[in-house]
């Protein structure tokens, strides 16, 4: 596979995000739906509804969401809808709880440790899908970008145990903080590569790294961010811009880079990219064009 192009700027405005996305000279058709991270009550770092305006208004997006599988402002659709509300995306967008009635399956063949990935049905209503992904680190994951988005993201509330439990049918809330760490990650990758594939082509990938926490903007309490922002990220191919957001950090003279880093060393992290890269539905392999 020859290496993929991943573009990046400095510059973090809501502007800019747009612009990133103009220069991978992507159509996406018909309805889209831009995933984006709700940020749990409480959480201080997710991106706000207002940096996240132009770049959805651009591509006449729906802001798309599904329930989590831990308790919370967002473990029912009812409470979902009222955070969403709350956090003022509904104020903005049209907003689309993905898993409010019911599954949808999708097969992988080829999936490692999981071979089907329960999503929120209501994406069989969208034509392509525009990947909004704040990057930072994650408690469980090791860190959080495009290919944690395709998969826990738009996993159903079902699909995201049946992931962290690496394809236990009826595993518990308990059992997802039990399962081996590497067939978790694993089964992520396996899910992700569903969700690319279901769109055949018509899908795009903007990273955001700034307000880089240590944890995730699931955590209702998460830690402030250890590193000055970084930038925006933007490509056709989800693992490729995964791994140029590591190297990112990694490259990083930030006094917190290794804070970061520890976070997601110690959760083997990068195994997320190196199944998916080996999956074979994008690549680590990447040249970084940086836009002025």
């Amino acid at each position: 596979m020859e290496r993929a192009k991943v573009y990046f700027t400095k510059e973090l405005t809501p502007e800019s995000v747009v612009k990133m996305f103009k220069v991978l000279e992507k159509d996406l058709p018909g309805k889209v739906a831009v995933k984006v991270h709700s940020g749990e009550r409480g959480n201080q770092n997710y991106l706000r509804p207002e940096f996240m305006k132009p770049m959805v208004e651009y591509v006449k997006g729906t802001v798309v969401e599904c329930n989590t599988a831990y308790d919370g402002a967002r473990d029912t659709t009812e409470k979902h809808i009222k955070l969403m509300e709350e956090h003022e995306w509904s104020k903005y967008f049209n907003v689309d709880i993905m898993d409010s009635e019911e599954d949808m399956i999708l097969e992988i063949p080829n999936g490692k440790v999981i071979k089907k990935n329960y999503v929120g049905k209501n994406l069989e209503n969208y034509d392509s899908m525009l990947v909004l992904s704040h990057f930072k680190g994650h408690p469980m994951g090791g860190y959080g970008g495009a290919l944690k988005q395709l998969s826990i993201g738009v996993a159903s509330s079902k699909g995201k145990r049946y992931i962290h439990c690496a394809g236990a049918e009826n595993g518990s809330y308990e059992d997802m903080f039990k399962t081996d760490q590497i067939k978790f990650l694993e089964a992520m990758a396996d899910a992700a590569s569903s969700v690319v594939n279901y769109f055949k082509g018509n899908i795009a990938y903007i990273n955001v790294m700034c307000n880089m926490s240590v944890d995730c903007d699931c955590c209702n309490v998460a830690e402030d961010p250890c590193m000055k922002d970084i930038g925006i990220l933007a490509s056709l191919d989800p693992v490729a811009i995964d791994q140029a957001c590591i190297d990112l950090v990694k490259n990083s003279d930030d006094p917190g880079r290794d804070h970061l880093l520890e976070r997601i060393n110690s959760r083997q992290g990068t195994h997320t990219i190196d199944a998916a890269d080996a999956l074979g539905y994008g690549t680590k392999e990447y040249e970084l064009i940086e836009i002025a």
